[in-house]
């Protein structure tokens, strides 16, 4: 059973040009809202709901499509 909640998901690719996408996309992202440890992307993925107002799994499609852009 997945107790961390985030479906799987899991941070790949360069996490600092996808960041530099989502600080585009989202004029309210600021560095400290994206700052991410390997392993911590439930922390990660409950701040960026919090600042987008999207719920997880918007928070999941979003960042999947800064992968593979």
């Amino acid at each position: 059973m997945d107790t961390n909640h985030n479906n799987g998901f899991k941070i790949t690719g360069d996490w600092e040009e996808q960041s530099r996408q989502l600080k585009e996309k989202f004029s309210q992202l600021k560095d400290s809202d994206l700052v991410f440890e390997k392993g911590k992307e439930n922390e990660l993925l409950a701040k960026l709901e919090n600042k987008l107002s999207k719920n997880r799994e918007e928070v999941i499609k979003i960042l999947k499509n800064t992968q593979f852009s």
